[in-house]
């Protein structure tokens, strides 16, 4: 055989040879059991729900050497990338997180406590408040990006550039269809 003749399974040669994971025996099990299932979109679920548990830990230790939770990096991430004055209003902060607005208030109270945020009265409307980054919150937030973005580049790094490239365009697809 060659490497591009397919065995009976309708694998080739070339996959066999490519390491295996736990994900593959699952889908060989399955494959003997129900040989009538096309199964290839177990196998990128199987793989993407074993990342997402593999993956959470090691980025929130990130935030956690940093004195955050996942929760509140998001609320001070969302103010610091809004631009200066680095202030938006509780019901955006939520929208853009797709939070209840008790749930941002919860994180909100956290965040203010530690003075990262502080919620003002709208000089404009003052039945509204806003949320703005305290200077602390800014060095806070810019420290933990920082470290965040090389932890996220490192976890990557068993991707070349071009892999990289398809997996982002191929999950941009996916996203845009299941939205």
């Amino acid at each position: 055989m060659t490497k591009g003749d397919v065995t009976k399974q309708g694998v080739t040669v070339e996959e066999r040879r490519k390491p295996r994971d736990a994900v593959d025996q699952i889908l060989d099990q399955w494959h003997k059991e129900r040989p009538d299932l096309d199964l290839s979109a177990m196998g990128v679920f199987g793989r993407l729900g074993q990342l997402s548990l593999l993956l959470t830990p090691a980025l929130e230790e990130v935030f956690t050497r940093h004195g955050l939770r996942r929760g509140e990096f998001d609320v001070l991430a969302a103010l610091r990338r809004s631009g200066p004055p680095y202030t938006l209003i509780p019901s955006a902060l939520a929208k853009t997180l797709m939070l209840s607005r008790a749930g941002m208030t919860n994180r909100l109270d956290r965040l203010e406590a530690d003075g990262l945020v502080e919620r003002r009265l709208d000089p404009t409307d003052r039945r509204s408040l806003q949320v703005a980054l305290t200077g602390r919150g800014h060095r806070v937030v810019d420290a933990a990006v920082t470290d965040h973005a090389a932890n996220e580049s490192r976890l990557l790094s068993a991707l070349t550039p071009d892999e990289r490239e398809t997996l982002d365009h191929a999950l941009r697809a996916l996203l845009r269809a299941i939205e």
